[in-house]
């Protein structure tokens, strides 16, 4: 019915942080982070429990970027959601994933948690996270590694595909 509808794309625009009246505005009318939002309540309305996301944040200023990551964390703690996401967003990829898979040659030449992954030695891995922007978006989350250096690891190894 129409108000089952209604309701329920009100409650999933609520979920990602838009307020009822953004419901009857065009896209035209929407700045990118809100189009984003409406992108991912259209996604979630049928409560799925896996999500893919491609490039989430492109096109968002960093402040909205940061912004929408921390809503995709949110959501994915709250709904128990699983998220596969492509990006070759550094900042993205560091503040959202827990594994991360690259493609390179044609293949998946790693997995692992990515600080692990950022380490592999493989000269597109080295360029793509051991540059200048690398280096900047891995800073936070080395900052938090060196603090957790003095407790024993308990992640299990990471699946390495070697070249």
């Amino acid at each position: 019915p129409p108000e089952l509808v209604r309701d329920a794309a009100l409650v999933k625009l609520q979920m990602v942080g838009l307020k009822p009246e953004h419901a009857t505005r065009m896209p035209a009318d929407l700045s990118g982070g809100m189009v984003k939002r409406v992108a991912l309540a259209r996604a979630l309305i049928m409560d799925p429990p896996l999500l893919l996301l491609d490039e989430p944040t492109a096109g968002l200023d960093p402040s909205s970027s940061d912004d929408f990551c921390a809503l995709l964390r949110e959501l994915r703690a709250a709904l128990g959601l699983t998220v596969i996401m492509v990006t070759h967003d550094l900042d993205t990829l560091f503040a959202l994933s827990t594994r991360v898979a690259v493609l390179a040659d044609k293949k998946v030449i790693v997995t692992g948690p990515p600080h692990e992954v950022a380490h592999f030695k493989h000269p597109f891995i080295e360029h793509f996270f051991m540059g200048e922007r690398g280096q900047r978006a891995m800073a936070p989350m080395q900052s938090v590694e060196q603090g957790a250096a003095a407790q024993p690891a308990t992640a299990p190894p990471p699946n390495k595909e070697h070249p």
